[in-house]
Order: structure tokens, then sequence, then C-alpha cells
């Protein structure tokens, strides 16, 4: 007899981006601008300081929420960014999808909702399912993918519980401008939400002034999660470490949660994170803004729709006057083009597509030709 899973699991896909990056994989000399994998290695420093750690027998279970000398380093750390939170209101999360299953498991009793805006990367919306809440989507491309007051206001309902934020956003590379900000704000205020800050692109803006959500609406604290990770800045995707920074009261609920998932982050690589918050990662966020330029001006030339990213490393180019779904299109682009992007439904965005540029200078140029080579293709058909 057949046994029932997790229902709220059951209509869920895997990865869209993995199964794009995987069927680019299956084809031979494909160029993938699919996955947000900074190409660049772990800077030396921080890979010296877990051989360190090794050699001093640091191998033993560490604190649930992290070592005190990295805690501190990770207080002050956000302190410079204009962010107060002391030692004790944080987390040190295995990644920032930890971090965020940890926070929304904690916020979410069955049938809560939660606002999403969208586009939006598909990690939020499986997290709630599987704590049995529901997403309730909030369309951002009417309006320049920036958050428009009156229609968030609309899409909050009597079981809204929390708003899920990212700035700069995946997949659109947009960062949320004052208004954005000040709506969220003002339905936390009206509405008495949570509010989760996913910040992981924080450190690659490229936009002068460039405000976080905590920093500019600090009232906002008693009920704001701000998560963080070291896997873009300091190109650390494989060491799977994060973190996240909350009032005491709502910290001690969601450390709960953090203890019984993963009980902490391995003990050797906590010194190596505290390193990498001195690290110097300019030179890496200054490629990536080279490569925005190059991108912008290739998909202008290939005549797709773009509004300019102001930040990570994603462009979210239009599709829609081209006559093909989303899907079909990078399917084909793979097949008949040797160029992997993801399809915008994988985002909850039909009608678009994603391109990653944080890979090499000549798979950049080798993918985008190839890609306006296909674009071509399409509109000549």
């Amino acid at each position: 007899m057949a046994l029932a899973t997790n229902q709220d699991l059951a209509g869920l896909a895997t990865s869209g981006i993995r199964r794009f990056t995987a069927l680019a994989n299956q084809t031979p000399g494909c160029v993938k601008l699919t996955l947000g994998e900074p190409e660049f290695d772990t800077p030396a420093p921080i890979r010296a300081a877990v051989s360190d750690s090794l050699v001093r027998g640091l191998t033993h279970y560490p604190p649930n929420n992290g070592r005190p000398e990295l805690l501190c380093a990770l207080s002050a750390y956000m302190g410079r960014q204009g962010l107060s939170y002391e030692p004790g209101e944080l987390i040190v999360t295995c990644g920032a999808t930890e971090a965020l299953a940890a926070t929304l498991m904690s916020l979410l009793d069955p049938g809560d909702e939660v606002i999403v805006s969208t586009p939006a990367f598909g990690l939020y919306e499986t997290i709630v399912r599987a704590a049995h809440g529901i997403v309730r989507s909030l369309d951002t491309s009417a309006s320049g993918f920036q958050i428009a007051a009156d229609a968030l206001e609309a899409a909050i309902g009597p079981r809204t519980k929390a708003i899920v934020i990212t700035s700069p956003n995946n997949p659109t590379g947009c960062v949320y401008d004052r208004s954005s900000l000040d709506a969220v704000a003002g339905a936390q205020t009206r509405h008495g939400l949570f509010v989760v800050c996913d910040d992981v692109y924080n450190r690659l803006a490229y936009t002068r002034g460039y405000e976080r959500f905590a920093q500019v609406h600090p009232e906002c604290r008693d009920h704001t999660v701000v998560v963080d990770s070291f896997s873009k800045p300091w190109a650390m995707t494989g060491w799977r470490l994060g973190w996240l920074a909350a009032d005491a009261p709502l910290k001690t609920q969601i450390e709960k949660m953090h203890q019984y998932l993963v009980s902490s982050v391995p003990a050797f690589v906590q010194d190596a994170a505290a390193v990498a918050l001195s690290c110097d990662i300019e030179p890496m966020r200054q490629t990536y803004e080279r490569r925005r330029e190059q991108v912008c001006a290739a998909l202008a030339d290939m005549g797709l729709p773009l509004v300019r990213p102001a930040g990570a490393f994603y462009a979210f180019p239009s599709i829609e006057g081209l006559g093909v779904g989303s899907e079909e299109f990078c399917e084909r682009a793979i097949r008949e083009g040797g160029v992997a992007l993801v399809p915008g439904t994988c985002f909850g965005a039909e009608g678009y597509v994603r391109l990653s540029y944080c890979v090499s200078d000549e798979e950049l140029t080798l993918g985008l030709d190839r890609l306006a080579k296909f674009v071509r293709g399409i509109s000549d058909r």
C-alpha cells in the first residue's frame, strides 16, 4: 500500500534552473549562462584559514548559532553597513537557503500567506509550501520591477503573515527604489507583518546610494529578518555559509528551528568566514559591472527589451515579441543555438528569460554571439 507524503510538496517540481543546466550539460559545447555561480576562485586567505582551523583541531561541535569570534565579526561588519545588530541577534547558517527556511518555518502557521514580489527566486515558494503556507505573488512587471504601494495593499489579506523582498533582485538584477521600500514599510506598519529581506546580493550593487530595507526603516526592526550570504560576494557558493539577523525575541524563535534543522555550521569553516569579511571584493564587483554593460548592449542589438539591472549578475530581457514561450525558447536555444538560459517561468514570469553573466569573459562573449544568431533565426521565421 502506497503511503502519502507531504501533499504540499506534491505539486513542486525540481529546480528549473538545475533542469536547464542539466540539459545544457547533455549538449556538447553548450555555453551555460544559467547558474548564479561566480567563476572566480574563493580568495586565497579564506581558503588558507580553513587549513589553519583543521591543523588547530576545530572539528568538534561549535555553538549552535556560531562561534563567538564570527558572531562578533559579523556584528561589526553589519555595523559598518549601517545595520545595528548585536552578536546575540545573529545566527550563522548553512547558506541563505537554510536561513530562509529556518525563518519562514518559524513564522508560519498552516494557511498563513506570504507575499512574494515576482519575478522571484523559486526557493521562497518551495519553503512556504513545505511549511503549509500559501504564496501570494505580487507581479511587479508593470512597474519596472518596483513595488507599487497600491498593488501591495491589494495583495494583503486577513491571513497575510509576511513579505519577502530581494534587492538587488534575482532574476531581474533590479534594485528597489525608496518608494518600493517605503511601500513595504507602510504595509508592515498598517498590517503588522514580518518582512524577510533576502539581501544576498547587497555587496554587488552598481548604483550610488544603494539602500537596504533594514537600513532605511529601522522602525520595522522588531519584525524584520535580514538574510545574507558569503556565496555570491566572495565566490563561496560551495561553502554553504550564510547568516541571519533579527531582533532578539524573534531571533530566539528562529534559532530553535535552526538548531533542529542543521544543529550548526561546521566548526572549521567559521574562522575562514570571519577572514572573508575583511577581503576586498571590489575587483569582482567591478568585473560584473563591466560585463553588465556588455550584456545590456548586446541585448539592445538583439532587440530584446530590458529593464537595466542595477546589481547582482543577471539580466532579465523580455522575449514576448518573438512569439515563443520562455521554456520553448530556452530549450531551442540549447539545441539549436548552443547557449543556455533560464526561462522566466522558473521565476513566475512568462515572457522573459534570465541570463547570468558571472562566467568568464570568453564564455560570455561566445554565449552572447550565439544568442544573437539564435534570436535572429527566430525573428527571420
